[in-house]
């Protein structure tokens, strides 16, 4: 017996057959196809895909497809990568508030969830921060907006179905994935805050290698009077957008994107 297959577990590596092939799939596919695409009858595949739906980690859609669920991609978040991606971040976002005098946080979709993962205040007195764990909007900040407007429209139906703030589910029409696009096109969010007055998001994606959004970084911006060399809000949104190109760089990807 070759000595990597000693420990073999058949019914693992069935399961991880189907997640790995449903992860680079769009659209999911039904149990037959997945039996063809990995050389098997297709009642081989019943048990595993009943239990992968059950756990979380596969869904049914259309009927009689299966496509992963965001399950996988919120256990990567709770672990490494995400302190990683935060230690990375840490001193260009500091260096982000000296420029810009503003402060800024770093933003995940986490199992369900818009959570901030990290903080910096802003070097002036004035300055508008967000506790690190706090639960944000999906729906009407520039995070939420920037996380789902780099995803595939299916990761974004997920996103938008696991998201826990249901106090507040509001109609999503076209119009909204109509804006998510735009962003994605322009390559970044400016709105105005929908929860503190006077205030503007400005956010921008930290892009994976295969250019999906892992993390939003948004500064919350307040005009300051008296406070010397303070840029506007367009240098602002620039030295933001420097940023984060400089941090999905350490991704792994130099996405080509200029304001």
């Amino acid at each position: 017996m070759d000595q990597d297959d000693r420990y073999r577990a058949p019914a693992l590596d069935k399961g991880l057959d189907i997640l790995e092939l449903l992860a680079g799939i769009d659209g999911g596919l039904t149990q037959a196809e997945i039996a063809k695409h990995l050389g098997r009858s297709p009642n081989q595949f019943y048990r595993m895909l009943d239990r992968l739906v059950r756990r979380g980690y596969v869904t049914r859609i259309d009927g009689d497809r299966y496509s992963l669920t965001l399950k996988l991609f919120g256990l990567a978040q709770s672990h490494a990568p995400v302190r990683r991606l935060v230690s990375f971040a840490t001193p260009l976002m500091r260096e982000l508030a000296e420029k810009t005098r503003q402060a800024n946080q770093l933003c995940v979709f986490d199992r369900g969830s818009v959570v901030v993962v990290a903080q910096q205040e802003a070097p002036s007195y004035w300055g508008i921060s967000i506790r690190v764990g706090s639960n944000i909007s999906l729906y009407d900040t520039g995070s939420g907006h920037v996380l789902l407007a780099f995803r595939p429209q299916e990761e974004r139906l997920m996103m938008i179905n696991e998201y826990s703030g249901s106090d507040e589910r509001p109609t999503v029409d076209q119009a909204f994935f109509d804006r998510l696009d735009q962003i994605r096109e322009r390559g970044y969010e400016m709105m105005p805050s929908m929860q503190t007055a006077g205030v503007y998001n400005l956010s921008a994606p930290i892009l994976s290698p295969d250019g999906h959004a892992i993390a939003a970084l948004t500064i919350p911006f307040i005009t300051v009077v008296n406070v010397s060399q303070a840029p506007d809000i367009t240098a602002t949104l620039d030295l933001l957008c420097k940023t984060t190109r400089q941090l999905s760089e350490l991704t792994g990807t130099a996405p080509d994107r200029e304001r």
